[in-house]
């Protein structure tokens, strides 16, 4: 799978922040999952570990579709000392992360927490949150996502919009696909978000 740049991916988030067009509500997923759709039994068979390459990195294992819109999960790679989004809730979706590997630092509505290897931590909707690799040692764990296809959401965001494939950094073009996304998908971001991530981003030295 084609590897990102987290610092790239996440700075899409910050020329959002504030825009009256996230506060419309975002589509029930759920109502289009179809309550009938037999999930079948998968084996997935192991990996090579994900190549954070520096940054953060992501590959998804359990798609939406699969579960008939009930349940999807990413695995994600965050490379030393490296910051996640700014901060955002979303309107919809419920986050679960399994910390694989290091330590996950969290901050849910000014509350931070340290998630070490084997711990869970869950993420309800509406409470705004982030994450970020305060250590010198790479970050892995696996989120899973609730009654929405979030997987799409990351997909597009580290593999579709970028400048080599014809979204340049800063461009109207990526502007505006992002915004539809966040509208799509959920997300919101609170006028103060840049401001909130480079706080946390000077407080840990993080690139």
């Amino acid at each position: 799978m084609e590897r990102r740049n987290f610092i790239q991916a996440a700075s899409l988030f910050a020329p959002f922040a504030g825009l009256s067009g996230l506060t419309t509500a975002a589509p029930n997923f759920l109502q289009n999952a179809d309550p009938t759709q037999t999930i079948k039994p998968l084996y997935l068979p192991p990996l090579p570990p994900l190549a954070h390459n520096g940054s953060m990195n992501i590959r998804t294992w359990i798609r939406s579709s699969m579960t008939g819109g009930v349940y999807s999960s990413v695995e994600c790679v965050v490379a030393p000392k490296v910051m996640g989004p700014p901060p955002h809730l979303h309107k919809e979706l419920d986050e679960l992360m399994l910390v694989l590997e290091g330590t996950a630092s969290v901050i849910v509505d000014g509350k931070e927490v340290q998630v070490e290897a084997g711990g869970w931590h869950l993420r309800p909707r509406m409470l705004t949150h982030t994450f970020w690799n305060a250590t010198d040692k790479p970050l892995r764990f696996v989120d899973m996502y609730f009654n929405q296809p979030f997987e799409e959401f990351l997909e597009q965001i580290f593999f579709e919009l970028t400048p080599e494939k014809g979204y340049d950094f800063g461009s109207k073009k990526r502007e505006l696909a992002h915004n539809k996304l966040n509208e799509k998908f959920g997300l919101v971001y609170a006028p103060t978000s840049g401001a909130e991530r480079q706080a946390i981003v000077d407080k840990y030295g993080l690139k």
